[in-house]
């Protein structure tokens, strides 16, 4: 089954001093670490409730174990100066693989969110074997250059998206319905012990923006993920919201009655008119073939035309999909990431803007989504992570 997992929300930095709670303080240790580092002892009592001593054999504990590290002392204030604490990058380690209609990523992540290896395929509709031959590869490259130390490996996580062998898209060929009934965890389980954590890729892109981007700052944001297709996740009070029947977020289904002309007019699902594929069909009917992201930023002054041109169109149907966002949840902000690069993500969020100020609507604050190109795959890797650091709790699939 998929993992199902849950951030910590502020709350969770609240801290019990009773004696069979020690497992949920080492979490709220950890999470307080994690979330302010550098981060004395003494502040985490403060903001946990914990006592001095309880964080002082926790915080040993933890550097006992690898996950933390004394990092430097702060001086300038009275007294002794504090020992600040961080996070350790070589406590634990994940890998993180993004399978989409036209490419697979797959990183290797340390415990505090970087990056420390990638490997990128652009390959269109990619088989389930082709999938598991890459990943099997990936894993010995890291392995083979030390990029992940396998005692300390949290496991993987897999950003995917929803009904990949289902949905009809441009190019749908026939043989991709094997994703349907493909068992990832099973195969995966060939190539390594470690647990397999499984989300869509729009949650996943979402997690990873909580966890090492904006999210710092936005406890409540909807993600939009702008790649082969178009997702959404949303994340409440710092918790991720999936929904009764975990559909919470999906943004591609969301109609959009308004129309600027050049999409038939009409209530049209968002997914159907704002897309990576959709974008490179409007090009090659205009005789421009695109079939990559990179393809996009190549293009001549023609091409580059067209491509705004199209940016402008589907910015109406982003502002409203924003305005309604806006109106039903009133989150801090909604970011747009993926596969869309990010000059083109700036330019459409311009347009976006504009729509909004000319429509007169209250609107949340839209910005770009701090990781972009690698969102889904970087989402993937911090969901081992977030369990191995207790940073959420997850049940791997």
């Amino acid at each position: 089954m998929n993992a199902e997992a849950k951030y910590a929300s502020a709350t969770d930095l609240a801290g019990s001093n009773g004696e069979q709670a020690a497992l949920h303080n080492r979490g709220v240790v950890l999470r307080a670490i994690h979330r302010g580092a550098p981060i004395s002892r003494t502040e985490i009592a403060r903001q946990s409730g914990l006592t001095k001593q309880a964080i002082a054999r926790i915080a040993e504990k933890l550097i006992d174990d690898g996950l933390v590290v004394e990092a430097r002392r702060r001086h300038g204030l009275r007294g002794q100066p504090a020992i600040e604490l961080e996070i350790n990058p070589s406590g634990c380690f994940s890998v993180g693989a993004n399978i989409d209609r036209d490419h697979l990523t797959i990183v290797a992540m340390d415990a505090t969110g970087a990056v420390r290896g990638r490997v990128h395929h652009e390959s269109r509709f990619l088989m389930p074997e082709e999938f598991i031959r890459l990943m099997r590869d990936a894993l010995q490259g890291f392995r083979q250059k030390k990029i992940i130390d396998e005692t300390r490996f949290a496991g993987i996580g897999i950003a995917i998206p929803d009904w990949l062998g289902e949905v009809p898209v441009i190019g749908f060929p026939a043989a991709y319905h094997a994703w349907t009934d493909f068992d990832i965890p099973a195969a995966l389980a060939k190539l390594t012990p470690h647990p397999v954590f499984i989300d869509n890729d729009a949650n996943a892109a979402a997690a990873g923006e909580l966890q090492f981007g904006l999210g710092r700052e936005s406890r409540t944001f909807f993600y939009i993920l702008a790649s082969a297709c178009l997702g959404g996740g949303l994340v409440l009070d710092g918790q991720q919201h999936r929904g009764v029947a975990k559909m919470g977020g999906e943004i591609g289904w969301l109609p959009t009655g308004t129309d600027p002309g050049g999409f038939g007019g009409g209530v049209q699902p968002l997914g159907k008119i704002v897309s990576l594929f959709i974008l490179y069909d409007f090009l090659r009917q205009h005789g421009i073939e695109a079939s990559e992201p990179k393809h996009l930023l190549a293009l001549d002054g023609r091409g580059k035309a067209l491509l705004s041109q199209w940016l402008r169109q589907v910015s109406v149907h982003v502002a409203e999909a924003v305005t309604h966002v806006g109106l039903i949840i009133d989150p801090d902000a909604i970011l747009i990431g993926g596969r869309l690069p990010v000059r083109l993500i700036d330019e459409l969020l311009l347009y976006v803007h504009e729509q909004l100020e000319r429509s007169g609507a209250d609107y949340p604050p839209v910005h770009r989504a701090a990781a972009s190109e690698d969102a889904a795959a970087l989402g993937a890797a911090a969901m081992p992570l977030a369990h191995a650091l207790m940073l959420r709790t997850a049940d791997a699939a």
